[in-house]
């Protein structure tokens, strides 16, 4: 049996190293933040709009703005903050990963001093509210065939920005609708009658009395399932001239002339770089998505917790529907994923800090790993979050459906995750990318997937590229038995090498696929990879499967207090075996689990769920959500519904029988 532990002790290892940042968010963010069920579209906005100019910057908001502007040069902290205030209200966490995340982040990025100087201050105190405006009507997970342009005219010094259809309008533009002053742009530059590539412009698009600027056409997204706090809008461009100061020249300069010199000459790798600039928005909704999953499960467990239904043979007393077994699969495999998901975002965020911080050298492998593992973790929490909240509303039956519950509210703020920052299948593709050609093609082309350069000692090499805790991890896989049979189904080594196992095997698979494509459809690249899609985003999912165990293994390394270590290795082993579990018919197709001993899987399945049913309110506190910002109201009725429940009870079991 488990002892119980302390949900502070867990906190301490969920916190992690940005600690400081989540209890000051904890602190500071009163009843005055939290989302309000029930408002209209406008109250919403209204609201929203307020909050963001009240919203306190010294709390990790600012964090990735450079020092000498107010920040702190630290954009693992402005990650977190965001992810904290995911727990507050979504529509809030978005706005302000609109404003100082994606267009504040972009002029930081792709700008240079003069940019900073002119723009960073203002940005910082929601002086100047600003839009992020990439995606067009026709294009969206394709940014690099955007159809919006900006040429260059030498004789007036200035380019001209054009929507030349209604499908290259931006759209679905977060402040565009209504609080946006000024968009950083993405659109084709030309200069000379060439075509560079999409740069980005900082571009008015309204004046101080909130009109739009000449030639620019601003319009509402209109009605959404939720985000209601967002003024999402449509923005197009009717011969827009834009001064070449406005350019952001990071990466790209255009001379008066019109010369243009970039230090990357290759159009695509230079879009790749400063497209991976811009990767802290995608660690940002990954990490808010699962935000939402916590709040989602810690509302569902407290109300299991409380909710009666149906007796016992013999006792008076209903069951409370967290020791239904049927309940348990519900929750704990949930609660088991998103804890591992914690640690794993945990890894990415620390990674973000080491590439993306105020001192950090340039490393374009680390950029490359860091661009995947955004990818592949944004989508899988997305996923999740979407899953488990409907499945937590579920778990609270009709009470789940009421809005003062908060449940509804965060299934329809979330739903979007999935597809924005990146469509995630479309993001499953870049990380099967990165593993196939091992950070070092051509940064998306095709071409170089048939090559003879693809080998399996050379897949072996990308695979046992280790996450945190490297040494430990080898360790545990060379101390695992080598016959399945004779190692307990718990036993973390053999858990890692089933993981590794199955990446390798997809990932060499694909690689004699894409190999066997080549050679009898070399002149059909499209055809080479559509044919084995559905294995490459299997092979994708696997890896991000394999490196979010291992960064579960590495937070339980770094656990001190024994209690704590105990409980979060029987959750890893949950989580492992639920994995497992759903991959079982995979496993035994290729020979990787006989029948006895997948059913034995989901017996042991079956104990730990029994073994965890006390400490799923220990688990969920460890979140350490205040009621404040669960705004639920069953949770608010949880002590007086527990006294309630029990006198009715005792009233019904004093009457006589018959």
């Amino acid at each position: 049996m488990i002892r119980e532990a302390d949900p502070a002790r867990l906190q301490e290892v969920l916190d992690g190293r940005w600690a400081h940042i989540r209890q000051a968010v904890r602190e500071r963010l009163g009843a005055e933040f939290v989302t309000v069920p029930g408002e209209t579209g406008d109250q919403a906005r209204e609201r929203i709009s307020r909050l963001i100019r009240e919203l306190p910057t010294d709390v990790g908001v600012a964090s990735a703005f450079p020092v000498e502007y107010g920040g702190s040069g630290d954009p693992g902290g402005s990650a977190v903050a965001a992810e904290m205030l995911a727990q507050v209200d979504l529509s809030l966490m978005v706005k302000a990963g609109v404003q100082w995340g994606l267009f504040g982040g972009a002029v930081v990025a792709l700008g240079t001093a003069k940019h900073h100087e002119a723009y960073l201050r203002d940005i910082i105190s929601a002086d100047l509210m600003g839009c992020f405006a990439m995606t067009e009507t026709g294009h969206g997970s394709d940014v690099q065939q955007l159809r919006t342009t900006c040429t260059y005219d030498p004789e007036s010094g200035t380019f001209d920005l054009h929507t030349p259809h209604q499908a290259a309008r931006k759209d679905y533009i977060g402040n565009a609708a209504k609080d946006g002053r000024m968009a950083v742009v993405f659109a084709q530059l030309i200069t000379g009658g060439r075509r560079y590539g999409v740069h980005a412009w900082l571009v008015p698009i309204r004046d101080d009395q909130g009109n739009p600027m000449p030639g620019v056409t601003l319009g509402d997204a209109g009605a959404k399932a939720g985000l209601l706090g967002v003024d999402n809008g449509r923005i197009s461009f009717d011969h827009v001239t834009v001064p070449r100061e406005m350019l952001l020249d990071r990466y790209g300069q255009v001379a008066p002339d019109g010369t243009y010199t970039s230090s990357i000459e290759n159009d695509t790798r230079r879009f790749f770089t400063m497209l991976g600039t811009l990767v802290r928005g995608r660690v940002t909704v990954g990490a808010s998505a699962s935000a939402a999953t916590r709040s989602a499960l810690t509302i569902a467990v407290r109300y299991g917790d409380i909710r009666r239904q149906f007796t016992r043979p013999g006792d008076d007393r209903e069951v409370v529907l967290n020791d239904y077994l049927a309940h348990q699969r519900k929750l704990l495999p949930a609660l088991a994923t998103t804890y591992a998901y914690a640690f794993a975002q945990e890894e990415l965020v620390a990674t973000l800090a080491e590439v993306q911080g105020t001192d950090a050298e340039v490393d374009e492998h680390r950029q490359r790993e860091l661009e995947s593992r955004a990818a592949g973790l944004k989508a899988v929490q997305t996923w999740h979050a979407t899953r488990t909240i409907q499945m937590c509303r579920e778990a609270c039956g009709g009470a789940g459906y009421l809005a003062e519950n908060r449940l509804p509210g965060l299934k329809a703020d979330t739903d979007v995750f999935t597809t924005f920052e990146g469509d995630n299948t479309v993001l499953l593709q870049l990380v099967a990318k990165g593993l196939l050609t091992g950070y070092r093609d051509a940064f998306g082309s095709l071409d170089g997937w048939g090559r003879a350069t693809f080998v399996a000692e050379q897949v072996r090499e990308m695979v046992l590229e280790r996450t945190a805790a490297r040494s430990l991890i080898q360790r545990l896989v060379s101390a695992a038995p080598g016959r399945d049979e004779e190692v307990a189904v718990t036993d973390r080594g053999w858990h890692l090498t089933v993981f590794e196992d199955r990446e390798k095997h997809l990932l060499e698979g694909a690689i004699r696929r894409l190999r066997k494509g080549a050679a009898t459809k070399k002149d059909h690249p499209f055809e080479i990879f559509n044919d084995v899609q559905d294995h490459i985003l299997k092979t994708a999912a696997a890896h991000i499967d394999r490196i979010t165990l291992e960064a579960f293994v590495a937070g339980i390394d770094r656990t001190t207090d024994p209690d704590a270590r105990a409980l979060l290795s029987r959750v890893c082993d949950l989580y492992a075996l639920s994995v497992i579990e759903a991959d079982k018919g995979w496993l035994m197709e290729h020979g990787r689990l006989t029948p006895a001993r997948s059913k034995a899987v989901t017996a042991v399945v079956n104990d730990l769920l029994r073994e965890l049913r006390p400490h799923m309110r220990t688990l969920v506190d460890a979140f350490a959500i205040p009621d404040t910002w669960l705004n639920a109201a069953i949770l608010r009725e949880e002590d007086d519904r527990q006294e309630a429940t029990a006198k009715e009870d005792e009233a019904v079991r004093s009457l006589p029988v018959g």
